[in-house]
């Protein structure tokens, strides 16, 4: 997959604002693969929509989006599923994480479906970003923080052409914010993949090809 194209796309709750000023809702906007972009967000802004939009879990939208020029809306349950293991991967605001299986369980369960990295690229990535440590304890007893550097690894082992990261740094420090941002793009760097940022504030320090004020 090589292009997303939002064709006047505006969530449905949004259709009584007919003065809404957003460079995404109501725009011709195309996201091309190997770009960097970042949506900027007030809290409202339909952010976390978007996402949901674009990785197919919500349809509550007007106007189209388009895969490759293809209406995602004409899309078959089974045409979503082979495009959620292998074009577009998501890491979700609120992680969905299992809390009741540990750091590694909650990878090994994605990486067991989609078999992309080896044992040792998994524990390399838990050890740069200090939480190997934490692999045998239940995500439920990890900080937020901790837990999205878990839902970052969950979202690399598997092949994309787009990613999707949903204020990914909210919860991290200056410093465990840059080591997750270098090992993000250089799996995407290895990919050739597209990257789609969004943030309400605090977001990775990265040469966007182009920001958007939502």
């Amino acid at each position: 997959m090589n292009t997303i194209h939002l064709d006047n796309t505006l969530p449905k709750v949004f259709l009584s604002k007919p003065d809404l000023q957003s460079d995404i809702w109501r725009r011709q906007v195309c996201f091309e693969k190997g770009n960097t972009y970042l949506i900027e967000a007030g809290s409202g802004t339909g952010k976390s929509s978007l996402c949901s939009f674009i990785i197919g879990s919500r349809q509550d939208f007007e106007g189209k989006i388009l895969f490759d020029g293809k209406d995602t809306r004409r899309l078959s349950t089974k045409e979503w599923s082979k495009l959620r293991q292998n074009n577009i991967s998501l890491l979700f605001q609120e992680l969905r994480l299992f809390p009741e299986l540990t750091a590694m369980e909650n990878v090994e369960i994605k990486n067991s479906l989609t078999h992309f990295k080896s044992n040792q690229e998994i524990l390399n990535w838990f050890e740069a970003l200090g939480i190997a440590d934490k692999m045998t304890s239940p995500v439920r007893l990890m900080s937020f923080g901790q837990q999205q550097r878990v839902a970052m690894i969950r979202a690399l082992v598997q092949p994309f052409d787009f990613l999707l990261a949903d204020e990914p740094v909210s919860h991290l420090d200056e410093k465990n914010s840059q080591i997750m941002s270098d090992i993000m793009m250089e799996e995407v760097r290895r990919q050739g993949a597209g990257v789609i940022i969004t943030s309400i504030g605090k977001h990775m320090a990265l040469p966007y090809n182009k920001v958007f004020s939502l």
